[in-house]
């Protein structure tokens, strides 16, 4: 258990939190969410000590134990694979590190032996003999192989060094577990797995995440971080949005009836206080009206962007036919003979391990590359709008504003006062749309290229990783506006609430070609080979 007492923290004039009282309780995984710049992971480091609050404190029950997920996948790049997730537990890698020390004597004394004794009886009661066993079953389950656990950390790739260091924060049962984003850079089998780990994780779990179905599959609880307080709720994600959405909406409706009455009173008490016949009962109006205050309706400090894709015109029937695609990438194949027609209505998530294999197809389907063999078409009725992984090439050396950035791409000329009123909806208010287009943050352009995508009316959308550097706001705004789109669209997303709540098609790219199903994505994953690897990886 870890128990929060009135912890503040301010950053010169800004108020992050003040009087947050919490009790993380042992068997709960709580989602700690809040808008981007909120101080999400500012608290988790409060909560680790790696940070101090300026008021108040953080205490754990006695001889209890915190893991905390790293963040520098450098840190540990001369150590062994194995080695690294067993220092997740400071204390009993401490003391296999005094045990060979004290073996690596030569001159070994009677004192040396008492010691030994003494850190061999710890180390049993640490579980040291199931240590490297247990550290195995964590990077075989988050798919680090065999081969891999005794090679340096220098040697992994960045996504594999991601896992060692997550398997390092799950090893040794900690008392309390805090992660921050831990499905970033996990592949589908890794992210399910450690779904599984965490649901029958016993101790307590505090959690950052933008990815909601990892929220919704993981969490008891959720920990709202909103106006420098935290409010804890019972439920998973999806539970907190709905509720807080429902409670909004009562409120407005509430506030609208008052605004009503008061309205009729004020009318009423304007008309007739100078009617001496009338004037006792204006008073008594008047004092009614006094009495009725309305709700303060704070509003949240999350802004949702406003994301809507009208198409110019109907789309026809006949959309896009794919023959014989053939494309190697720096000498490897990546797409072999891929065929399938998209039909009118079709919503396709483009699924695969091949990252590359699916940008290429989209840079392809796009006209930005040409492929070896094959070809496609796309119906005279279509207009298609591109969303693609790197945009990089939209936004450097672009010494330009955002509305002078974003007329570029709006059809009809259209006015000043238009483009920033589209800019406003999308989060840039005020002087931000005079941001020039060269310095934006991630999410920032990410949502300049919706904008893009929204202004071209098109009727066929490919949206290429369209999630990444979104906060979750922003995530469920393009998750509406995507599920409204009326037109036909192909994308990649690794988001699995994402793909679960848009797509009726599902198209994944293997070593042995296509699987093509027109069904939603659970039902699609139910009946793969991947469901049942993951299962049995963690039976």
């Amino acid at each position: 258990m870890i128990t929060v007492n009135n912890v503040g923290l301010r950053y010169g004039d800004r108020k992050l939190f003040e009087d947050v009282n919490i009790k993380f309780t042992p068997g709960n995984c709580y989602g700690l969410i809040g808008a981007n710049g909120a101080g999400k992971s500012t608290f988790l480091k409060i909560l680790s000590g790696e940070i101090e609050a300026q008021t108040g404190d953080v205490h754990m029950g006695p001889g209890e134990r915190l893991a905390v997920l790293k963040q520098n996948h450098f840190e540990y790049e001369d150590q062994e694979v194995m080695t690294v997730v067993i220092m997740g537990h400071e204390r009993l890698y401490q003391v296999m590190q005094e045990k060979d020390a004290i073996y690596m004597k030569a001159d070994f004394t009677d004192e040396d032996g008492m010691k030994a004794a003494e850190l061999e009886g710890e180390f049993a009661e640490l579980n040291g003999w199931e240590a490297e066993s247990e550290a195995a079953i964590l990077l075989k389950g988050l798919g680090i192989e065999e081969d891999l656990h005794n090679k340096k950390m220098a040697e992994l790739t960045g996504g594999d060094k991601v896992k060692v260091l997550l398997a390092q924060a799950l090893f040794g049962k900690p008392d309390v577990l805090l992660l921050d984003e831990p499905t970033n850079h996990l592949d589908l089998k890794a992210i399910q797995w450690l779904e599984e780990f965490l649901i029958n994780f016993e101790n307590t779990v505090i959690v950052v995440s933008h990815d909601r179905h990892f929220l919704n599959k993981v969490c008891t609880h959720i920990a709202d971080l909103d106006f420098g307080k935290i409010k804890i709720y019972v439920g998973n994600y999806d539970f907190w949005y709905e509720s807080s959405q429902l409670v909004t909406k009562l409120t407005q409706e509430a506030n609208k009836k008052k605004e009503e009455k008061i309205k009729e009173l004020q009318n009423f008490i304007a008309r007739f206080s100078a009617n001496a016949s009338k004037s006792k009962q204006a008073t008594s109006r008047k004092k009614l009206l006094d009495k009725i205050s309305l709700d303060d309706i704070q509003p949240s400090s999350r802004r949702y962007p406003y994301v809507h894709f009208t198409p110019e015109r109907e789309i026809g029937n006949d959309l896009l036919r794919v023959e014989g695609i053939s494309k190697t990438v720096d000498g490897v194949k990546v797409l072999d003979n891929v065929s399938f027609i998209m039909n009118k209505g079709d919503k396709v998530a483009l699924v695969g391990r091949d990252e590359i294999a699916k940008t290429t197809l989209f840079k392809i389907l796009a006209g930005e590359i040409e492929p070896d063999e094959g070809s496609f078409k796309w119906g005279v009725t279509t207009s298609q709008a591109y969303f693609p992984k790197d945009n990089a090439e939209f936004f450097e050396g672009k010494d330009v504003s955002l509305v002078d950035w974003l007329r570029e791409y709006s059809p009809n000329d259209q006015s000043e006062s238009f483009l920033r009123g589209f800019l406003g909806r999308m989060l840039f208010s005020g002087e931000e749309v005079l941001k020039k287009a060269s310095v934006l943050s991630g999410g920032e352009k990410v949502r300049c290229m919706l904008s893009k995508m929204m202004l071209s009316g098109s009727n066929v959308l490919m949206l290429d990783e369209p999630t990444n550097h979104l906060d979750l706001e922003s995530i469920t705004a393009l998750n509406n506006g995507m599920i409204n789109f009326k037109g036909a669209m192909i994308f990649a997303s690794h988001d699995h609430q994402f793909i679960q709540t848009i797509a009726n098609r599902i198209i994944e790219i293997t070593p042995n070609g296509l699987v093509d199903k027109k069904v939603t994505y659970d039902e699609y994953l139910e009946n793969s080979e991947l469901q049942k690897q993951v299962a049995s990886m963690y039976n």
